[in-house]
């Protein structure tokens, strides 16, 4: 994963996207200041430097190889030149090992390398670069087409772009069998109702009918989800000739907010029974054995990966017990935190 953020100018960035990018790529944060060009390092949870005017390009790692530590976190040292640097987006297989990752080698080789063949050299490979000469008070940037912009940001990935609100009743729903598989790593809202009724139909899985004012208000799950992850769930509900999504207001904890939902377009609700919410858990053989805190409690953010064992935990900042797995990359379900023991080594 990992993502490069260039800001240079004035504005103050979206405070969601910095969080969005910090807990997608939780293994550290390299920043340089555009303002004067200097270099620092910081945890990812310590994303709110950003949330400021001052001009940045900053490098949120989420580790691929190498071990998760201060000295693989970006920008790195291109060899013996002192002033330049190098930010990297992708992974290139044939470079770095278990200590060092590849992203860290890669600079040790531009480093004996002319300047004027690096353009050449990185262009080789299908993966985002940011160079600064914090002497020279310069940077490029590589591979520019495959970059996205935003408000006058560039940012070498969309994914942290959360610009899309959903809500969802169904299998997508928290704890169901297909929120693991496309909702799991987004931003959940909240819960909440359609403003209007509509009928949900369950047959076997359930359905919605845009029927407006028959039926109930249906209880969702809202999220807020990059293009790519709406893309995705277009794929899964056959939008547009199967279900077609269309945008209708939903009561979140009083707020109302315009979501998608995706409305089923071959079936008819006519002598059917209406229903206010689908619920799975009666359904044990579509629920995934494995264990992921339940969003609603937890802040919404990182599912435990399956395969791995709990434990219970004090959390640094708020000492209170938390089930986590043995992977470092655990959050606190109560106060949101990184824990500490994590972060010993950045």
């Amino acid at each position: 994963m990992c993502v490069i953020i260039i800001k240079d100018n004035n504005k103050m960035m979206d405070k969601d996207i910095l969080k969005s990018s910090s807990r997608l790529n939780p293994h550290g944060l390299g920043v340089v200041w555009l303002d004067d060009y200097s270099v620092h390092y910081f945890k990812s949870y310590n994303y709110k430097v950003l949330h400021t005017e001052r001009p940045f390009i900053a490098h949120f790692r989420y580790a691929t190889v190498g071990k998760v530590n201060k000295e693989n976190t970006h920008p790195f040292i291109c060899g013996d030149n002192a002033d330049e640097f190098l930010m990297m987006n992708g992974t290139i297989k044939e470079l770095g090992d278990d200590d060092n990752c590849d992203s860290k080698v890669l600079a040790e080789i531009l480093g004996t390398m002319p300047r004027h063949t690096w353009k050449s050299e990185l262009e080789k490979y299908t993966c985002r670069f940011a160079t600064i000469n914090t002497k020279r008070r310069t940077y490029q940037v590589y591979n520019k087409k495959m970059w996205f912009e935003q408000d006058g940001v560039l940012y070498s990935k969309s994914n942290v772009l959360e610009n899309n609100y959903v809500a969802v009743y169904g299998t997508l729903k928290i704890n169901n069998s297909n929120y693991y598989r496309f909702l799991s790593d987004s931003q959940y809202i909240g819960d909440g109702t359609t403003k209007d009724k509509y009928p949900l139909i369950i047959e076997n899985l359930p359905y919605l009918i845009n029927k407006k004012g028959v039926g109930h208000k249906v209880i969702v799950d809202v999220f807020k989800v990059t293009d790519e992850v709406m893309l995705r769930l277009d794929k899964l509900e056959g939008h547009p000739h199967w279900y077609q999504r269309k945008q209708i207001p939903i009561i979140v904890d009083g707020v109302t907010i315009k979501c998608w939902v995706y409305f089923n377009i071959t079936e008819s609700h006519e002598g059917k029974m209406h229903h206010k919410t689908y619920n799975q858990h009666s359904r044990q053989y579509l629920v995934p054995m494995y264990n992921t805190p339940n969003p609603r409690t937890s802040h919404k953010y990182n599912p435990l990966p399956k395969g791995q064992y709990t434990t219970t935990k004090e959390c640094d900042s708020c000492l209170e017990l938390f089930e986590t797995t043995d992977l470092e990359e655990t959050i606190c379900g109560e106060c949101n935190k990184w824990l500490k023991e994590f972060y010993d080594s950045i």
